[in-house]
């Protein structure tokens, strides 16, 4: 129980050092301003079962540098490359490693590795009880999202459209997959997911692919959606929020595109509607949970996506991906002491803001 009110803390309080559009286009006159929050009577007890501090924060660099639950552990890195360990269950630190190297995206785990990318077209794989560096190993551009490891191979999205695969004890390159880029993309890039012998990654371009994971053949390609408007910037269409898995379906949103729900095994799209997203997505046995970017919340039905419930109240906010917590959906926003949570009908509620340290920033 302690482990599942962990769970939550973690997707409020750090789940996403994002670089969300609000944030990516603040200070322009014409954005619109966060909406006000009303006082809500909490109705959900929830307590902190521990907190801790992981390192640097990202200022205005619009970094994923989201922690990984893994094998009763919580890993985390931050900017200046500090990579953590902590048991998931007390918080108790395993262990710290100062690598020194600029992480830009991560942390991933797999194959008993700690996986980080840098801003200098590295990746760095540490053990993963140990914190040792294993390996170290170049890459062709900045990498912006977790590393995945899975069956012997490191999969590795980085910036300039290009997909790795790297062999798991060495670092060594086996193959690489590229996919062409938009003049104007997103500051971020979404992680590749690994599902039996295939490799689904989105792209800058809104394609949605999947290849071999031993040879990066690609086995099907599916465009989720096209690009509109007679300027780069109406023509984004980044896929940079990761696509979710879910029995054998991949769910997918792009910016100014659309979510849809793509067969994972053929590449077939099984439906898709109009809607602008980057943070990211939940699910559970019968939704589909995401957050726009006007910084609503919205439960899709997973079955033909129609809408099922739609939060508002939150508009502006820089509004999170959502976690699925029980009946709940989490998600948090730009102010660090807000707590904002919704129920199975989309009423909103607001859990306590505990300071642990005593210095009014929050937990």
């Amino acid at each position: 129980m302690r482990l599942g009110a962990y769970s939550v803390a973690l997707a409020i309080g750090l789940l996403s050092g994002c670089g969300t559009v609000s944030n990516f286009f603040a200070g322009t006159d014409n954005a619109d301003p966060p909406a006000p929050l009303s006082a809500v009577e909490a109705s959900v007890a929830v307590q902190t079962a521990w907190s801790t501090r992981v390192g640097q924060g990202a200022d205005k660099e619009y970094l994923k540098l989201v922690p990984a639950l893994a094998d009763g552990r919580v890993f985390a890195a931050d900017r200046k490359g500090r990579v953590s360990a902590y048991d998931a269950s007390t918080g108790q630190s395993l262990w710290t490693a100062e690598t020194k190297a600029p992480i830009s995206g991560g942390p991933g785990t797999g194959e008993g590795l700690v996986l980080v990318g840098t801003s200098e077209a590295e990746v760095l794989a540490l053990n993963k009880d140990t914190g040792e560096l294993v390996w170290r190993a170049a890459l062709t551009s900045e990498v912006l999202s977790a590393p995945r490891a899975d069956q012997g191979i490191v999969v590795v999205r980085t910036v300039d459209g290009k997909l790795f695969g790297l062999d798991a004890k060495e670092g060594k390159r086996i193959w690489v997959y590229e996919q062409s880029v938009p003049v104007l993309t997103l500051r971020g890039t979404s992680a590749p997911l690994v599902w039996k012998d295939k490799v689904i990654a989105g792209f800058s371009n809104s394609k949605l692919a999947a290849v071999s994971l031993n040879e990066g053949k690609l086995l099907w390609e599916t465009a989720v959606a096209e690009p509109h408007g007679r300027t780069e910037l109406e023509r984004l269409v980044d896929i940079s929020g990761e696509p979710l898995l879910a029995d054998g379906i991949v769910y997918v949103a792009s910016f100014q595109g659309r979510i849809a729900a793509i067969e994972a095994d053929s590449g077939k799209l099984l439906w898709a509607r109009d809607m602008s997203s980057y943070s990211g997505l939940a699910v559970d046995e019968f939704g589909l949970y995401v957050t726009d970017d006007q910084s609503h919340v919205l439960a899709l039905d997973r079955k033909d996506g129609r809408t099922l419930w739609k939060q508002d109240k939150l508009h502006a906010r820089s509004v999170t991906a959502p976690a699925v917590y029980g009946n709940y959906v989490v998600v948090g926003d730009f102010e660090v002491l807000d707590r904002n949570c919704f129920d199975g009908n989309g009423a909103r509620f607001q859990l306590p803001n505990p300071d642990p340290d005593g210095d009014g920033r929050g937990c």
